[in-house]
């Protein structure tokens, strides 16, 4: 509300000598001022909304003591309430304000001027304690998207030479909340570089929090040298155990590339195939050993596809939100084909002939938005390993 506005101000007061007494005072310094008029609290919660001010006489039929002022500070949006108190109440008027009252005031000791300033100063405190609520409101939830964001986006786990690793993730931009999109990377001790990506289905916080549990156990367990099925096996049991929701199943793809860089074992969890670069080829792997989604059935099984990697390698893995964005104004989606042939189109125009990672990435990235119209509305991550480091 500007200053020009007028102030919308709910009279609660059985006592009628009392409320002719305010609506005079009023009237006598010309405030513009639209006075609304209750006579008992009941009556007064019917018409809260709109007022910007509450004038609240304790001594009500229908409450005692300090109950009517709780009662209308429990609303959801309470207006700046002023108590209204008798001089050997003046007690009652400091402990108003300490249980959350604007101020008090007290009856025939204020005249008219000092009643419309009264008025305006708790509409105006009303308004400022209500901005600084939604700053830190806004503040706690920046907060734990950053913290959720720290566990979805790590850092990965190298040790010595390893593989180009570069990624980019993207949360829906019609929501710009979190998703369960996640991916991870971690190098053993022998040199094998492990990376996984994955995608809890749905969107939020739960989901998000989901894709970070799954995540750090994927991490620990490959820490504590288990092998690949065997952490499959372990993070469907713990999707089980720790989802909001039956039914919330999440896709996964894990990557073990070998010491050697020359051989990778992939595993698909029903999620997209990691698409295969080097030299002029561009091409998806085979999803001859696709399993279900973790989370899908009891006694569901993931076997690996072994893959040989030539020299100058690339792969790149993604969550479906990449390939899901539409063609223009039509409905058709993107698809993994358009993908390739868009990654093909990067490349081709890259000057020299060689393209830099992250140029790739953006490039790619980019091209999709483009086709889609705007920003895609899924959660999108994006991992591109490559054989150079």
């Amino acid at each position: 509300m500007s200053a020009v506005d007028r102030i919308s101000v709910l009279l609660v007061e059985d006592d009628e000598g009392d409320a002719i007494l305010v609506e005079a005072l009023l009237e006598e310094v010309g405030a513009d001022v639209e006075l609304l008029r209750a006579r008992t609290l009941r009556e007064a919660m019917t018409q809260l909304s709109g007022a910007d001010c509450v004038l609240l006489d304790l001594g009500l039929p229908d409450t005692t003591g300090l109950d009517g002022l709780l009662n209308l500070l429990a609303q959801s949006a309470p207006a700046a309430i002023i108590v209204l108190t008798g001089l050997n109440d003046e007690h009652q008027g400091m402990r108003a304000v300490a249980a959350g009252a604007e101020d008090y005031l007290v009856k025939g000791q204020v005249d008219g001027a000092a009643l419309l300033r009264g008025i305006r100063y708790a509409v105006g405190r009303k308004q400022a304690e209500e901005t600084q609520r939604q700053l830190r409101d806004e503040k706690l939830h920046a907060a734990e998207k950053t913290r959720l964001e720290r566990g979805l986006l790590p850092s990965p786990l190298l040790r010595g030479p390893a593989p180009l690793v570069k990624e980019r993730y993207r949360p829906g931009g019609s929501r710009m909340l979190l998703g369960g999109d996640f991916y991870d990377t971690v190098q053993a001790h022998d040199g094998t570089l492990h990376v996984i990506i994955g995608d809890v289905c749905g969107h939020g916080p739960d989901e998000a929090a989901l894709g970070v549990l799954l995540r750090i156990a994927w991490r620990a367990l490959l820490l504590a040298e288990q092998t690949p099925e065997r952490v499959l096996h372990t993070m469907h049991e713990l999707l089980e155990l720790e989802r909001h929701q039956p039914g919330l199943f999440t896709t996964a793809c894990m990557i073990s590339v070998a010491p050697d860089r020359r051989s990778a074992r992939v595993f698909l969890a029903g999620h997209p195939e990691p698409i295969l670069m080097a030299d002029d080829k561009i091409v998806e792997l085979p999803r001859t050993r696709a399993g279900l989604p973790l989370g899908v059935l009891p006694d569901s099984e993931w076997d690996a596809l072994d893959v040989e990697l030539p020299p100058g390698w690339s792969l790149m893995i993604y969550t479906d939100g990449l390939v899901e964005g539409r063609v223009g104004n039509d409905s058709e989606r993107l698809g993994s084909e358009r993908l390739i042939e868009l990654i093909g189109q990067v490349r081709a125009g890259a000057r020299g002939g060689t393209i830099d990672p992250d140029e790739l990435l953006d490039s790619l990235i980019s091209r999709v938005k483009e086709l889609n119209g705007g920003e895609l509305d899924d959660d999108m991550a994006v991992l591109l390993i490559s054989e150079q480091s």
